[in-house]
């Protein structure tokens, strides 16, 4: 499987914590291993998942695209819920 990432996640990622990043990678395996596995949203973020995890007593939300007939994973953001859609709304557009 190709995975691909977004500038916005990138900045997010880069920002974690050593410990952070480890949760991260967990819920990115977990997302490759099923890719059905986040919420599909509609409206404005339609075809986007995504897959809430929790590290600590934070909830993180990890925003992906999965484009089955070309085997990618696009992953779009990451970040506590706070802004987070808001942040991905103007994102995509």
């Amino acid at each position: 499987m190709n995975i691909t990432q977004s500038n916005l996640f990138k900045q997010a990622y880069k920002k974690l914590h050593k410990n952070q990043v480890k949760a991260v990678n967990e819920a990115i395996q977990l997302v490759t291993s099923n890719p059905a596995i986040g919420e599909l949203k509609s409206g404005d973020l339609a075809n986007v998942r995504v897959h809430k995890f929790k590290f600590d007593t934070h909830l993180y939300l990890l925003a992906y695209e999965y484009e089955d007939q070309i085997n990618l994973l696009y992953l779009m953001a990451l970040g506590e819920h706070e802004n987070f859609y808001k942040k991905l709304k103007s994102y995509i557009k």
